[in-house]
């Protein structure tokens, strides 16, 4: 099994990272190394991931002067020295045999570029539900126009170079642009497994409301192409409350 290059990328997590790091930690196959690229944090996020140094040996952090989701990653990805890559949004939480089920699924059907349903476990059945369907969307979708959770997409430095990584100039769904063009080339599949992550997103966008955000963005994409002028606003960030 080789070596794995996870890309986290932050902005004010300085109540998340920790969950994530620790969670890294622990994992059961342990040959990785993790880069954080903050993206001008205001609060202790790079505090709090530099104090993980010594439960993760190689750990970077490096810090941007701009922000952005998609410039996070592809600095992460320049700076990664294993050619298999894993992004991850900072507010993920991860199974200890996670990174080890997935590079093994991985291999064994020989993919480059692929993606993770959202699990719910421990959510309100109101979540429960909105996730289902979410992965139900993502489980059709990915055999002709593919889309993704950005928070966990698996990649390769190889598919990252020729895909001139992601599109910094998209506004919304660079995931999914980025799944897209990569199944052009590569076959592209969801992994069978799960990732959970802090709900906060649904709490404070309102389940309909981000499920119908998504909805009307993509199919905005499929019939008129990627968001590149701010089309539909949603910011980087912008969940401001720490639970």
């Amino acid at each position: 099994m080789k070596p794995l290059s996870i890309v986290v990328i932050t902005l004010n997590e300085e109540k998340r990272i920790a969950r994530l790091l620790e969670g890294l930690s622990t994992q059961t196959y342990q040959n990785f190394e993790v880069i954080v690229v903050d993206s001008n944090s205001d609060d202790a996020t790079c505090e709090v991931a530099q104090a993980y140094q010594a439960s993760i040996p190689e750990l970077t952090i490096h810090k941007m002067e701009k922000r952005g989701v998609s410039l996070g990653r592809n600095i992460g990805a320049s700076l990664a020295k294993n050619e298999r890559l894993l992004f991850l949004d900072a507010d993920v939480c991860l199974k200890p045999d996670f990174i080890f089920n997935a590079l093994t699924q991985l291999d064994d059907k020989k993919l480059e570029v692929a993606g993770v349903y959202m699990g719910s476990k421990g959510l309100p059945m109101a979540h429960r539900v909105g996730y289902s369907l979410f992965n139900f969307g993502l489980f059709l979708t990915q055999y002709t126009f593919p889309t993704a959770v950005g928070a966990c997409i698996f990649s390769t430095k190889r598919a990252h170079k020729e895909l001139q990584g992601f599109d910094e100039a998209i506004t919304l769904c660079e995931d999914c642009d980025y799944v897209k063009r990569a199944s052009q080339t590569w076959r592209f599949r969801f992994l069978p497994m799960t990732f959970e992550f802090d709900p906060r997103r649904l709490d404070q966008d309102g389940l309909f409301k981000m499920g119908a955000t998504y909805l009307k963005a993509n199919v905005r994409r499929f019939f008129f192409g990627e968001m590149r002028s701010n089309e539909m606003e949603y910011k980087f960030g912008h969940y401001s409350e720490q639970k």
